[in-house]
């Protein structure tokens, strides 16, 4: 489990630094900073899985988890609710180091 949660981590680290440099590409060449919202990228990259995933939200929960969470998280940058992510598997595959000590028997 420590492993999947750590590639998944790493894999969510990859996409915060890549939405991350189009972001800071897109501000050089507009000489202000450019933060791309998750709604926008996910809606540029595949409008259909956006769609379904509403649907999804809109037919098995309760409204208030889509108009109000849903929206504000797709509200936020890409990289940061990816680097959050990466963050959090992070947390779940963390192992804890041993308390005698590295050397210890």
């Amino acid at each position: 489990m420590r492993f999947v949660a750590r590639t998944i981590s790493l894999i969510l680290l990859v996409i915060a630094v890549i939405a991350g440099l189009v972001d800071a590409i897109q501000s050089v060449a507009a000489n202000r900073p450019v933060l791309t919202p998750l709604l926008d990228a996910w809606s540029a990259t595949s409008p259909d899985t956006l769609a379904l995933l509403g649907g999804v939200f809109e037919e098995h929960l309760p409204g208030w988890v889509w108009d109000p969470g849903a929206l504000w998280v797709l509200a936020q940058p890409a990289f940061a609710v990816f680097l959050a992510l990466a963050f959090l598997f992070y947390i779940l595959g963390y192992r804890r180091a041993k308390p005698a000590g590295r050397f210890a028997a």
